[in-house]
């Protein structure tokens, strides 16, 4: 409803957006200069030539009052002032350049200059009228177009303080646009590092395995080849699920890349497949209330990438998995019996680049949680262990939502 109200206004601004303003003060400099030439021809006596060029001369520079407006009012206000003494008679009753340039100097001139020239024009005006009935009109005319004058300049001043917040609000949503963007783009490859890394580490383990025991052991390789098939199929699920939100179409993705802990009994089959021995303790319903769905995927992701360390770098044969909930925490704890403190080239790969054991921090701090990792008691094996907290949002969130 308010929308429809200004309408008309906005309509006649778009109309005359396009036209120079010098062309519109012209038009106003003609109008002044047509009232001050008719009330000079209508005159009981008839005057000179050049009093209709004094007339002429009181509109002559409002064409130019934007860019000058001190000076257009001094020089119509000093021929204003000539014709005024020489024929006064044919001042007119509404003097249209008066008017004009008060209003333009209290809109566009310095603060200083605006309240000495509306001192000058009430003077002027007190001194310069021969009735009250003449004082009091001038007075009026004169300081309602300073009070309008400074209105607009007022509402100008608010327009353009509102077009700053916006370009400004527009510079913000800019910025965070693109760092959502990074964000994102930075939990996606995470996510396609984490897929990856787990799927291929675990088919090259089979591949190599399987023509060793292609020959002795049959079925054994039968199930070893299941494996790599698994895992790739596997990948290829879990990546369409990621570059799901990469679709360019602006359409939402079919099925957001958020894991859940029901899948782990998945992956640690996978990874009993490729050789090494998991014992799986999953009791993420320790407590009332469900998981938040960040917690759970990224609980999932730890757990991919501590068994996937495990595979590539810790010779291990057996390894532990334990997530449970205590409280508003969900520990998950991840353990081996290989080496427990790696050679130097494997702790490089896994604490350099944001990948490995630097993705387990990420994604732990990600939730306002920690994750450690080192050899395990007594230096024997490798143990790595998070606490996610799981906050107020569990009370809310649905597992695997």
């Amino acid at each position: 409803m308010d929308e429809d109200r200004f309408a008309p206004g906005r309509a006649w601004r778009a109309r005359f957006a396009g036209v120079s303003p010098y062309v519109l003060d012209t038009l106003l400099a003609v109008g002044s200069a047509g009232v001050s030439f008719w009330a000079v021809y209508h005159d009981d006596v008839t005057r000179p030539w050049w009093v209709y060029l004094l007339a002429l001369g009181t509109a002559l520079p409002l064409p130019w009052r934007r860019r000058a407006p001190l000076a257009v009012m001094a020089v119509s206000g000093g021929v204003s002032a000539v014709l005024s003494v020489v024929a006064h008679p044919v001042m007119p009753q509404l003097p249209l350049y008066a008017v004009i340039t008060v209003y333009t100097v209290a809109e566009r001139a310095p603060d200083r200059h605006r309240w000495a020239v509306l001192a000058v024009v009430v003077a002027a005006n007190v001194v310069g009228t021969h009735s009250l009935n003449g004082m009091l009109f001038s007075l009026l005319t004169s300081v309602g177009a300073f009070v309008f004058g400074s209105l607009v300049r007022e509402l100008r001043r608010l327009a353009q303080v509102e077009a700053e917040r916006a370009r400004e609000a527009g510079r913000r949503a800019a910025s965070d646009a693109a760092r959502a963007v990074a964000q994102e783009r930075g939990r996606i490859a995470r996510e396609m590092h984490d897929i990856l890394a787990h799927a291929v580490s675990l088919m090259v383990i089979q591949a190599e395995a399987g023509p060793l025991v292609v020959h002795k052991d049959p079925e054994r390789a039968i199930r070893t080849f299941d494996t790599i098939a698994d895992s790739g199929r596997d990948a290829m699920v879990q990546l369409r699920r990621v570059l799901g939100v990469l679709k360019e179409d602006g359409a939402a993705p079919e099925l957001a890349p958020q894991p859940r802990l029901a899948e782990l009994a998945g992956l640690v089959e996978r990874v009993r497949g490729a050789g090494l021995r998991v014992e799986l303790e999953l009791d993420p319903e320790g407590s009332p209330g469900p998981l938040p769905a960040d917690v759970e995927a990224a609980a999932y992701r730890i757990v991919q990438e501590a068994l996937t360390n495990t595979v590539k770098h810790a010779g291990a044969d057996r390894a532990a998995v334990r997530v449970v909930r205590s409280g508003g925490v969900l520990e998950v704890v991840v353990s081996d019996n290989g080496r427990g403190v790696r050679r130097p080239a494997d702790r490089a790969a896994d604490w350099s680049g944001g990948r490995g054991l630097v993705g387990i921090r990420e994604r732990a701090a990600a939730c306002g949680g920690r994750a450690e990792a080192g050899p395990g008691p007594e230096g024997n094996g490798f143990l790595v262990s998070a606490r996610l907290p799981l906050g107020e949002g569990a009370s809310r969130e649905r597992v695997g939502r």
